[in-house]
């Protein structure tokens, strides 16, 4: 394995949506496959995801692809307890957890696990009169800590010279569900908060404070309806509600695509897990120029055999079009999200090459 994705994708941050899987570029007709999918997991994949299965259904009229956006905790406990075809995390699967050796003994060997959809993770707000907010990672630690409570305390002030800002509680708000938002969230304040945030990541939020919401659209639900709330989302749920830029290095940075492929490209690759179980370890303390490192990087998950030739055939040809160039552009335009780099898109190509009935 490469050592980073950096080494992976030269150019990415420049070239943005052109990248692509070279060989892997369009989701043809074909008519022998038939049968039904059904996957589980993140929600904030769901928009992509919606993208990704109407496309293939087109071409592919005899297949149908389920999906239920239950969140990433939860499709990867369907996936490993054999209640789903596919599973879709945005966050690896844990080792630490038992995921892995999970996943093993369902599929009867190292599950597959590939990227698909990178994205930016914006911190929403709702505050009456305030448009524009900027935070250091380490007050955002703070605010979901419980530590920081009024939307005009000193730490507040000190990110937003010359805004007024109201004496408002704030509330924090978090997933009630197991959640890979939540997790890279947790990450990020684990890795970037300057020692604020004192829990380890995961992707139960490890607090009982706080208000709560389940998946992505309770989440947005819970921020819209209460005045003074901050939560965080996939940038793509994130609708008409308030972003705040986060500082990175000495700029503020707002949630953006090539923001996220800027991150994702400052960051290496796990070595330590199965061959074809390719994971992005990201650097949430990376000061690189214009990067927004509070991204998820989310996955694709499936058995490395099926019994069933079909059920094989046709897992194989979903994820093949979903990290080919055609899918990964149609993730951007549904999803706003960012492009695989090119040798990163072809490492997770290959992986789905050998997937085969057994």
């Amino acid at each position: 394995m490469v050592p980073g994705v950096a080494a992976l994708a030269l150019g990415f941050a420049l070239t943005g949506c052109g990248a692509g899987n070279e060989g892997g570029s369009s989701s043809s007709s074909d008519s022998s496959l038939s049968g039904t999918l059904s996957g589980s997991g993140s929600s904030a994949q769901q928009t992509a995801m919606q993208s990704w299965r109407s496309a293939f259904q087109t071409k592919n009229s005899k297949v149908t692809v389920n999906y239920d956006p239950a969140g990433s905790g939860a499709g990867v406990e369907k996936f490993n307890g054999g209640g789903v075809d596919f599973a879709a995390s945005d966050s690896p699967l844990n080792a630490d957890a038992g995921e892995i050796d999970a996943a093993k003994k369902r599929c009867g060997g190292d599950a597959i696990e590939v990227p698909d959809y990178i994205s930016p993770i914006a911190v929403i707000y709702n505050l009456k009169g305030v448009d524009k907010l900027q935070l250091d990672p380490k007050t955002v630690a703070g605010i979901f800590e419980g530590k920081i409570t009024t939307w005009d305390d000193a730490a507040i002030k000190a990110d937003n010279p010359g805004v007024s800002l109201p004496s408002t509680k704030i509330t924090p708000v978090h997933r009630s569900d197991d959640s890979g938002t939540t997790d890279n969230f947790t990450d990020y304040l684990s890795q970037a908060g300057g020692g604020a945030w004192t829990s380890p990541h995961s992707k139960t939020w490890p607090l009982k404070s706080g208000e709560a919401g389940a998946q992505s659209s309770g989440m947005v639900a819970a921020v819209t309806n209460a005045e003074g709330s901050i939560g965080y989302v996939d940038d793509s749920a994130a609708g008409s509600l308030s972003k705040a830029s986060i500082k990175v290095g000495d700029a503020y940075v707002a949630p953006s695509a090539d923001a996220a492929g800027k991150a994702l490209a400052a960051s290496p690759l796990d070595d330590s897990r199965p061959e074809n179980d390719i994971a992005v370890k990201v650097d949430r303390t990376t000061t690189e120029s214009g990067a927004y490192p509070l991204i998820l990087a989310s996955y694709l998950i499936a058995c490395p055999t099926y019994k069933d030739s079909g059920k094989a055939d046709a897992v194989k040809a979903f994820m093949a079009y979903i990290v080919s160039d055609d899918g990964q552009q149609a993730a951007a335009k549904a999803a706003g999200s960012a492009p695989l780099p090119s040798e990163l898109a072809k490492k997770a190509q290959d992986a789905v090459d050998t997937i085969k009935a057994g």
